[in-house]
């Protein structure tokens, strides 16, 4: 046996040269093993779940300061502490001229904005749109306003709300621009305040906090919302008609509990990423659920949110619009008009909604609570001379200094009473 042994074999074990260098680079590979299995197991943000909970828990991080002015010098600027929002403006046949008139009245350069005009729009009224914000010198300056260029079918009460407005988010995520609360709005949608005094109130709270109104389904909602199970024809039809009911019925879901609530939201960025991303697979899981669930815009962040440990305790629950409802409530909220003027700035939020097309209240508001006479909503970005008919936010300034006036002291008000002691008991329960 010794005589027929390979000789190149013999000198490789026989020179202990190479033992050094293996063993190195067998540390070095197990070392790596044990990094990614611990990586992909442990904590998203690179923290055990105490850790960050402590973090959820300090109260200074998440109540707004006694007094609006503590943050900021004299002229209201505020640098880098500044927020930013991305919004999505939806809209369908009809609508493309309130989505511009809610665009330019949520305007301001440090903010995203996506607009969406459905598939039912025909493609000139589209066009229409596309040119109106390619053309604006404003727009194209900043380059802060892009029209979706895939036009989706959206269904009421389908899911294909919530695939466009995921779609959104995600292109939103891949442009990879700073913004750090998303707000969806309708072309029925209308701000009752500045941007300069949603933009200087948030800029003293907490970058956690999702705003979300929502509640546990029971009883016979439960039955009547869990059970059904619904068909979006927008999933594959090229013309808008109602979700379709079928014949089955299904049992409750045992790993997760189910919420409802608005469907008007302002989520974080962070917790967007978790649920674009979805490295625990939950977001997903329920996503695949509500793909056959009734009125799922008005479940499924609701439903992610308070099934999340990392996220239940940063959901309050308001969806930071004033809407009227008939006595009893009716399937739609009541149109807005100027005899709701006053519970609109009573209710302290910063968006209304709905609206019909130039009603008489989008004057006043635009006048009284909004200061607009021109195309933007005018703040402390806007330098122009406003002598005349001029439109002193032709002339742009410095985007971090803000003016804000009497709907940041309602705005801060609400905030209080949002964020009070009390708040937390009432968190996704």
């Amino acid at each position: 046996m010794r005589k027929n042994a390979n000789p190149h074999l013999v000198r490789i074990f026989s020179d202990r040269k190479w033992i050094g260098p293996f063993l190195a680079s067998l540390l070095v590979s197990v070392t790596l093993l044990f990094s990614a299995v611990f990586g992909l197991f442990g904590s998203p943000y690179g923290e055990d779940q105490s850790a960050f909970e402590e973090k959820l828990d300090d109260r200074n991080g998440l109540f707004v300061e006694s007094e609006i002015d503590k943050s900021a010098n004299a002229n209201g600027h505020l640098g880098g502490d500044a927020p930013r929002f991305a919004y999505l403006i939806s809209g369908t046949k009809g609508d493309s001229l309130r989505m511009m008139r809610t665009l330019q009245a949520v305007y301001h350069p440090r903010n995203r904005y996506i607009l969406h005009l459905d598939l039912e729009a025909p493609p000139r009224e589209r066009m229409d749109l596309s040119l109106s914000v390619k053309n604006d010198p404003t727009f194209r300056e900043v380059e802060n306003v892009r029209v979706m260029a895939q036009s989706n079918l959206v269904t009421y009460k389908g899911p294909t709300m919530i695939a466009c407005t995921l779609q959104a988010i995600a292109i939103m995520l891949r442009e990879n621009l700073p913004w750090d609360w998303f707000i969806n709005l309708s072309a029925s949608d209308y701000p009752l305040m500045t941007q300069d005094d949603l933009l200087f109130v948030f800029a003293n709270l907490s970058r956690s906090l999702n705003f979300i109104e929502h509640a546990q389904i029971a009883g016979w909602k439960l039955d009547q919302r869990a059970k059904p199970i619904i068909i979006d024809p927008g999933l594959y039809l090229s013309k808008k008609s109602e979700i379709s009911l079928t014949t089955q019925r299904r049992s409750h879901p045992t790993s997760f509990k189910l919420f409802t609530g608005s469907a008007w939201v302002m989520l974080t960025r962070d917790f967007l990423e978790y649920c674009i991303w979805g490295w625990d697979n939950l977001p997903r899981t329920i996503l695949m659920y509500y793909t056959n669930f009734i009125s799922s815009p008005e479940g499924y962040f609701h439903t992610v949110i308070c099934n999340a440990k990392e996220y239940r305790k940063t959901a309050v629950s308001h969806d930071l619009h004033y809407i009227a409802w008939a006595n009893p409530p009716g399937q739609h909220p009541l149109d807005l008009s100027l005899r709701h003027f006053n519970e609109m700035v009573k209710s302290k939020a910063p968006f209304a909604r709905k609206f019909r097309e130039n009603d008489p209240v989008l004057g006043l508001i635009d006048s009284e609570l909004l200061g607009r006479t021109n195309r933007f909503t005018p703040g402390g970005w806007c330098i122009g001379n406003s002598d005349g008919d001029a439109d002193p936010c032709s002339l742009r300034g410095d985007d971090s200094v803000f003016k804000p006036g009497p709907g940041a002291e309602r705005l801060l008000e609400l905030l209080r009473e949002l964020l009070s002691e009390g708040f937390r008991s009432k968190q996704c329960s």
